[in-house]
């Protein structure tokens, strides 16, 4: 375990190997699971600001689950998380022209309609945050469909960590990020 300010890393995010194989999962993750994706408070607002240009990005199905049901909801945990068509894939999500799904609202940040990417959640998976009073604990959320991705990232030798370097320094920083990996190499 790492312990960077108010932050506990678990040893597998920098033990264990993942890079995402989309051919092989064809983005599952935005289908799979109990829920939509965890949404953090700040982002409610940031979704609000940004419907009008992720709208055209969307399936029909997602737009009229979000009109339905809104732009989020909240879980039996009263947690803020995005809403699901039937229960099943994230309404912002969209199939691509191979069937892959991807997420509209990355497709809006890729295309430079804004500068919000998507929720952290899913930027940051396979990592999950679980929320403490005084600290974030991070941990490697093991799924059976991202087993082509462990299988991918060992073969490439990359780390969740170095997978997640962009997400992990969108949440922290810079300066967390180089830290944690100070404290990975110190380890090995």
């Amino acid at each position: 375990m790492i312990v960077i300010d108010n932050s506990v890393i678990s040893d597998d995010i920098a033990d264990q190997y993942f890079v995402c194989e989309l051919t092989k999962c064809k983005g599952a993750c935005c289908v799979e699971g109990d829920m939509g994706a965890p949404l953090e408070k700040e982002e409610l607002a940031v979704l609000e600001e940004i419907y009008p240009v992720v709208k055209p990005y969307l399936n029909k199905k997602g737009i009229e689950e979000i009109e339905k049901t809104g732009l989020y909801e909240q879980d039996l945990d009263g947690d803020f998380v995005t809403p699901t068509i039937n229960g099943k894939e994230c309404a912002y999500a969209l199939y691509d022209q191979k069937g892959i799904l991807k997420c509209g609202i990355e497709q809006a940040f890729l295309d430079g309609k804004t500068t919000f990417r998507k929720p952290i959640s899913c930027y940051l998976y396979p990592i999950r945050i679980t929320k403490y009073d005084h600290y974030e604990a991070l941990n490697y959320d093991r799924w059976h469909i991202c087993k082509p991705a462990c299988n991918n990232g060992r073969e490439l030798g990359v780390p969740i960590y170095k997978f997640l370097k962009g997400p992990l320094t969108t949440k922290y920083g810079e300066a967390w990020y180089e830290e944690l990996v100070n404290r990975i190499e110190k380890k090995a």
